[in-house]
């Protein structure tokens, strides 16, 4: 009996001993480079200066920021918005959830660098959108809202190329990777580029034609993990410094084009 009590015992600091080494371990989030990983740093200064250690880790593969968090090599993401990441979970096997309810929109736009009025596309000029099936899709639908094109209803962000059935001035939709859409304006007449690969490229918002700021919790930018790691109390303490005045104040200041959500939530 006493042999057994030594024993659990020793389980007991064994795991004590494991819990405060992985708490001393700095918190690793995973984020696209660019402007989110600005912010992302932006709050890890905050957390720094309250004595957490956080490391970010920024990476230009979207199906890689969710690979490292799925292997456990970080802790967590940000990058994506719920109705990314429920295509991703699906098409990748994944069971990432979101961990909270703040965050950030980032805002897609219709740009150009060949005229300075919708009223100038001409027929059969050539407009590019993502070839990533979401970003495709909010590509088509503000191309709708324009009055350029029409498209089936009811299909949401489902919508592809293939359900446009007006097109008046017989544009040519074509469909790059979403990080080619701003470089590909000296060749195309219109392209709808996310203001996150926008902004690293040197664009500039306020240039946008059209820009859809729709706020829609499913656009909304979280942070992102597996099951097992939302209530690490690393993370939790993160969150909290993320969820501040101070980083709100800097999404208003430095990142005017994003919309901050459910901050103080």
């Amino acid at each position: 009996m006493k042999t057994l009590l030594r024993l659990a015992q020793a389980a007991g600091v064994l795991l004590a001993m494991t819990a405060a080494a992985v708490a001393d371990e700095p918190l690793k989030i995973a984020t696209s480079a660019g402007p989110v990983g600005q912010l992302a740093a932006f709050a890890a200064k905050l957390a720094k200066d309250k004595g957490q250690d956080v490391k970010i880790v920024e990476l230009s593969d979207w199906v890689a920021l969710n690979e490292v968090v799925n292997s456990g090599d970080v802790d967590a993401n940000l990058f994506q918005h719920a109705t990314y990441l429920a295509i991703q979970n699906k098409q990748r096997g994944f069971n990432l959830i979101q961990v909270d309810k703040v965050g950030v929109i980032a805002p897609v736009g219709l740009f150009s660098k060949k005229i300075k009025s919708l009223d100038e596309i001409k027929s059969g000029d050539s407009v590019a959108i993502p070839n990533e099936p979401l970003n495709g899709a909010r590509g088509l639908i503000l191309l709708e809202r324009a009055g350029l094109i029409k498209l089936a209803p009811g299909k949401g962000f489902s919508v592809s190329r293939f359900d446009i059935i007006e097109n008046p001035k017989n544009l040519k939709i074509v469909e790059l990777d979403p990080a080619q859409t701003y470089r590909s304006l000296d060749d195309v007449s219109l392209a709808l580029v996310n203001i996150t690969y926008l902004i690293p490229a040197g664009g500039d918002p306020k240039s946008a034609l059209v820009i859809d700021r729709t706020v829609d919790d499913g656009l909304v930018l979280r942070f992102t993990a597996r099951p097992d790691k939302k209530d690490d109390p690393r993370l939790k303490a993160f969150i909290q410094v993320f969820n501040s005045p101070e980083v709100k104040h800097f999404i208003e200041e430095k990142l005017p084009a994003f919309i901050p959500a459910g901050f103080g939530s």
